[in-house]
């Protein structure tokens, strides 16, 4: 059994605020062991259930605030930035299942701990063939795309309740209740890993009745900033259509396409250095 784990940061218990999420935050190293502890209970009941080859992308800011010397033997870790297939690169058709640990819900929900997509800074909302969509719905089509279904989702009440829609018969992992943004009834860490454990063996137990999240090309996504600038520039490219003060729509063959745009749209600077 082989399986794909795109870990977040914001889902997990205990987490909330900026002061958490990267290197300039004070509680930043302290975060990182409990988003590293959370990977690994997963992991562990992975193996327990059989699994013995196991992906794990680190997809939150940096991409390098998992945990490397902690990760058992045989652990793959995808890290750092960039990435065509963004929060789940490395995923294959030879992936039995994937799970997503640790996610948060979209920018276009009312509700949620950090409720963002992709970029909290940038960002205000991704629409795929005119529905929102939230960062754990990109990565079920991604994973869709070569036929890998999303087995479990963990986080807050917001993306579970959020994911429904999507992935209706993935087995959900709620570690926290979210109360604002920066505000959430969070499980102490001991009892968040014993409900990951306990839902990944359930997700496990039941991955063959799972169906994987298709999203059949071609795919039109509009991609609504924050700002006026990216919308202006991505404009000039001729396959970007300008469709208002902050909006842009792109139109790819596939989800692949899709992402490849994405990641593009939200990391290059043309003073980019190696």
């Amino acid at each position: 059994m082989k399986i794909y784990i795109s870990a977040d940061m914001e889902g997990v218990a205990g987490i909330v605020t900026d002061a958490q999420l990267g290197p300039e935050g004070f509680d930043w190293r302290h975060a990182c062991d409990l988003y590293t502890d959370e990977v690994l209970a997963v992991i562990s009941e992975l193996r327990d259930a059989g699994a013995e080859d196991i992906t794990v992308s680190d997809s939150h800011g940096t991409g390098l605030n998992l945990r490397i010397d902690r990760m058992p033997p045989g652990v793959r870790l995808v890290q750092s930035w960039p990435r065509r297939l963004g929060m789940m690169e490395g995923i294959d058709d030879s992936f039995d299942g994937a799970i997503l640990l640790g996610y948060h819900s979209g920018s276009h929900n009312p509700h949620g701990v950090r409720a963002h997509t992709m970029s909290s800074a940038n960002v205000f909302e991704l629409a795929l063939n005119g529905k929102l969509v939230c960062e754990a719905e990109l990565s079920a089509y991604l994973a869709g795309h070569f036929g890998v279904p999303i087995l479990m989702v963990s986080g807050d009440d917001a993306i579970c309740q959020e994911v429904t829609t999507t992935m209706p018969q993935c087995e959900p992992a709620i570690v926290k209740q979210a109360i604002s943004y920066h505000s959430a009834n969070s499980l102490a860490p001991a009892d968040a890993i014993d409900v990951l454990r306990s839902s990944t063996r359930r997700a496990i137990d039941r991955r063959r009745e799972i169906k994987p999240s298709v999203l059949s090309g071609p795919v039109t996504m509009d991609l609504t900033f924050k700002n006026h600038r990216p919308t202006e520039l991505l404009a000039y490219l001729p396959n970007v259509e300008q469709l208002d003060a902050h909006r842009v729509r792109f139109v790819g063959n596939d989800i692949l396409e899709i992402s490849s745009f994405f990641e593009f749209a939200l990391n290059y600077s043309p003073d980019l250095k190696p």
